[in-house]
């Protein structure tokens, strides 16, 4: 049997290899790469790069700081390239790497599967919501 406290994967799927252990990072790269900012940013970049005034424009909400943050975020995790060109006033682009591209197709089919099951779910939802109101009633 599998030590409970290693962070080896198996052929088996392990939901406890998603903790916080010191030396497994599967948690914190799933809440880095979740996070609503680095979807969009990974979804935008899809197709090109982008600047980051295009970035902030296209993010509707998102901070200078905030994107700025996590742009650093994703290059640092080697999911975005950043692109300095040598020109006044400095212009600087960004830009889906091979790996940013391959995590960009599992986002969608993420999306996809919700867009499937959006129906279902808003259903489930709304009896639930029932239940709850007729539980607090």
């Amino acid at each position: 049997m599998d030590d409970p406290a290693s962070c080896e994967t198996t052929d088996d799927y392990d939901v406890r290899q998603w903790d916080t252990r010191e030396g497994c990072e599967v948690r914190q790269i799933l809440d880095r790469v979740a996070d609503k900012w680095s979807l969009l940013v990974i979804a935008l970049l899809d197709c090109r790069s982008l600047r980051f005034s295009e970035l902030r424009r296209e993010i509707d909400g998102v901070s200078q700081r905030m994107l700025s943050v996590t742009l650093r975020h994703l290059e640092r995790d080697g999911l975005v390239s950043r692109t300095v060109h040598p020109v006044v006033p400095p212009r600087v682009d960004y830009a889906l790497t091979p790996l940013g591209r391959t995590l960009h197709e599992t986002i969608k089919t993420l999306v996809t599967w919700t867009e499937d099951h959006q129906r279902e779910i808003a259903e489930a939802r709304a009896a639930y919501d029932r239940g709850r109101e007729m539980m607090d009633a």
